[in-house]
């Protein structure tokens, strides 16, 4: 199989690739690796020798692939996809960003919710197909199980994103808070001295914030991309749109919360109230989720278990996505809460992309 590949050296790009390494997925692979700032100069060797970079925006050389990855970002798919298709490119276009997912004609991929569909749309002539938004990946590949018995009447889920959620550039920044505050603070001062002389670093004209526009270290930004109508955030408002067209549900789920930046790098957790239809036992909850597919995982409810596998630190660069703090709430029998987590560049963006070229050279 031809294909090329644009976004590479970016983080999701670079995640793609190694787990593409990692399970040996470039076996049986042409690639062709395309730069949208170097065209010329040397690609990657994934097995194969030493590439050349293509340029990126070359819209007869992308024509000649069947298959094109796309983890360049939104802006770039806006400009070369629809001049592709109107060049009459009819090949498969596979992308990471946001700016095709709720396209009529375009497929939301993370197979292990929707792996039966993908296969169907591929077999019905589908040629674009997108990596669900991070939040809305992880909170389905953590509750998929339950979803499916048809008692879920509507999920709140408050979120707890990590800086790569926004990007690399966050992710460096967040670490710069952190050196800020550790090297103007003393923390054998007493408690009360401690705490002013973090609070003088977060609001110091000195502190970093040109990428991440507040302080996070820290803090807590409660706050993830743009306005929408309603008062959501377009994170907020994204779960429930994008999660009922990748479940292509009858009837919509409703899902909706707060979109919350924390100072974690790699790992969104949200926590989720869940209302059935029914009372449940927590043993049949569990049993749902638990039975849904292999990366899932019930972490039982106590402070040991808890604390040692539900956290964003447990999680990073794992492919399994915990589930915990599961438990009947006081509001009544048929609500639930519980709080999962997840590796944000793993199944949140790069391992959706990876499994569905495993589906299509299958296909």
């Amino acid at each position: 199989m031809r294909i090329g590949f644009v976004g590479w050296r970016g983080m999701v790009g670079s995640v793609l690739l190694q787990r593409m390494l990692a399970e040996q997925d470039f076996q049986g692979l042409e690639p062709t690796f395309f730069s949208t700032s170097s065209p010329g100069g040397p690609g990657p060797d994934v097995g194969h020798g030493a590439t050349v970079l293509a340029d990126a925006t070359n819209l007869e050389a992308l024509g000649r692939l069947p298959v094109i990855v796309s983890c360049q970002g939104g802006d770039y798919t806006k400009s070369v996809y629809p001049a592709l298709r109107s060049s009459g490119w009819s090949g498969i276009w596979v992308d990471a960003a946001s700016a095709l997912r709720l396209d009529a004609d375009a497929m939301i991929v993370l197979d292990p919710v929707n792996g039966t569909e993908i296969r169907d749309a591929l077999h019905a002539g589908t040629r674009t197909f997108v990596g669900a938004n991070c939040t809305v990946s992880l909170l389905l590949m953590g509750l998929i199980g339950l979803i499916r018995t048809g008692h879920v009447q509507w999920i709140s889920t408050m979120t707890y994103q990590a800086a790569s959620g926004a990007g690399a550039r966050q992710m460096a920044e967040l670490v710069a808070q952190m050196r800020h505050i550790g090297s103007t603070s003393d923390p054998n001062a007493a408690a009360l001295e401690l705490d002013r002389q973090v609070a003088d670093a977060l609001l110091s004209p000195s502190f970093p914030t040109a990428a991440l526009g507040a302080p996070l270290a820290g803090s807590a930004l409660p706050w993830i991309d743009r306005l929408v109508e309603g008062g959501q955030t377009r994170e907020e408002w994204k779960a429930q749109v994008e999660a009922n067209k990748l479940l292509a549900r009858d009837t919509v789920l409703p899902i909706d919360g707060v979109c919350v930046r924390i100072g974690a790098m790699r790992c969104h957790a949200q926590a989720v109230t869940i209302k059935l239809d029914r009372p449940m036992s927590p043993a049949e909850v569990a049993e749902h989720i638990r039975g849904a597919h292999p990366w899932v995982e019930v972490v039982p409810n106590t402070p040991e278990d808890t604390l040692a596998r539900l956290t964003p630190a447990a999680t990073a660069g794992s492919l399994t996505v915990p589930v915990g703090r599961l438990r009947p709430m006081t509001l009544g029998p048929d609500f639930y809460t519980a709080f999962t987590v997840g590796d944000q560049l793993l199944w949140g963006a790069a391992e959706p992309l990876r499994r569905f070229l495993r589906i299509l050279r299958e296909s």
